[in-house]
């Protein structure tokens, strides 16, 4: 199933798309609900899947557990930075286009026809840290009982993975209906398709260079990386949430990587704070806004603090569609002299092209994960696109 997924998300969008004024408005509203219980249902068990894959990682590295998490705490800061500092470049020739960008009108959206949202026991990030913790002290003074535990808890995990990928299907399926309900697939066309190309072209660009990279500009190997995380940048797509997303990302992942137990556990830790996608669209943005209203393009010393602070705020943006613009209005007001109006654009815009922002995170955390899994994971005779632990 695994293999086929791509095309049965792209089908269930397409058709989300094409049959929307025949589908009646109570159907897509079930459709709609279906899919709030499905990804209230995968954010409910996420921090159990978190906590089973680095209580395995950590009990399997041990002493060299708190070094590596560290490293990786410091990468997804050099890489994030990196990332938005590369966007700068794009922003300056963004700012030089005529644009003349209208807010986007209120209008009345599809609403879900029930409510039934699983209560937030536990924190992701409390959970990493439990499962980090515990894996260390427990291989530590228990190392037989941690190694029974791990393989248990990693049995725990892909059980609950494959119903995840098998519900997938119906879960994009509710919130392409709404997308395609509300008109915003015709707004994102129609009004803003410059500035949506621009984004999607240095962002993408900047990815595909980086799987090739990872695979030594073996061609035959890039394209089968990809290949293996097309379905989680599909899901990704139609969910706009990379947590959502995870489980065919922990899939791709795991087919990609050198060490498929490390770059499991890295995506579950940066899944939420390593985000390619907000750094290129988020800065991209701004300079195209200021450009609308008649300012000036930021100095660059200016773009320097707004980088740094805009980095650090990446470690709380909230794991919903449209978070990741939220936690930066501050900083845009701050450091790019927004004013509400402002924002106010840039949260619609933002909005608008969620989809392929989080498609981009998402390949972005999947090449993360291969490099970050190169550098420390052990060797295995398991070439790229062979199929592990998970079995589909």
């Amino acid at each position: 199933m695994f293999h086929k997924m791509p095309f049965i998300l792209l089908g269930v969008i397409g058709l989300a798309a094409l049959l929307n004024p025949f589908i009646p408005v109570n159907v897509q509203s079930h459709f709609f609900a279906l899919g709030l219980l499905i990804k209230s249902l995968i954010m409910f068990l996420l921090p159990l899947v978190i906590f089973g894959l680095l209580f395995k990682t950590a009990a399997g590295l041990a002493k060299s557990a708190t070094k590596i998490v560290l490293f990786l705490l410091v990468a997804v800061c050099c890489s994030n930075f990196f990332s938005t500092m590369l966007s700068y470049q794009v922003g300056m020739l963004v700012h030089h286009f005529d644009l003349s960008i209208a807010v986007p009108q209120d209008h009345s959206g599809l609403t879900p026809a029930w409510e039934l949202a699983l209560p937030k026991w536990i924190s992701n990030v409390h959970a990493m840290f439990a499962g980090l913790g515990l894996g260390v002290v427990v291989s530590l003074l228990r190392p037989s009982l941690a190694e029974k535990l791990a393989a248990q808890m990693e049995k725990g995990v892909n059980w609950i993975l494959r119903g995840f990928i098998v519900a997938m299907p119906l879960f994009i399926a509710g919130f392409a209906m709404k997308l395609a309900h509300d008109g915003l697939i015709v707004q994102i066309v129609k009004n803003y398709a410059l500035i949506f190309a621009v984004i999607a072209l240095a962002v993408f660009s900047y990815i595909i260079f980086i799987y090739l990279a990872i695979n030594r500009f073996r061609i035959p190997r890039f394209l089968s990386s990809m290949k293996n995380m097309l379905p989680a940048a599909v899901a990704g797509f139609g969910s706009m949430s990379s947590a959502a997303a995870m489980p065919l990302t922990l899939t791709g992942v795991e087919k990609n990587a050198k060490d498929p137990s490390l770059a499991r556990a890295v995506i579950p830790a940066t899944v939420n704070i390593h985000l390619i996608g907000d750094c290129f669209a988020i800065p991209i943005f701004a300079f195209a806004v200021l450009k609308n209203f008649g300012a000036p393009q930021p100095e660059f010393l200016a773009y320097l603090m707004f980088a740094f602070y805009f980095v650090m705020a990446k470690f709380s943006v909230a794991a919903i569609p449209g978070g990741g613009i939220i936690v930066m209005l501050p900083i845009l007001e701050s450091y790019l002299g927004f004013n509400a109006e402002m924002l106010s654009l840039i949260t619609a815009l933002y909005i608008l092209f969620d989809p392929v922002i989080t498609s981009a995170n998402v390949l972005g955390n999947g090449g993360f994960a291969m490099a970050f899994s190169r550098l420390f994971g052990k060797r295995t005779e398991h070439p790229i696109g062979e199929e592990r632990s998970v079995k589909l």
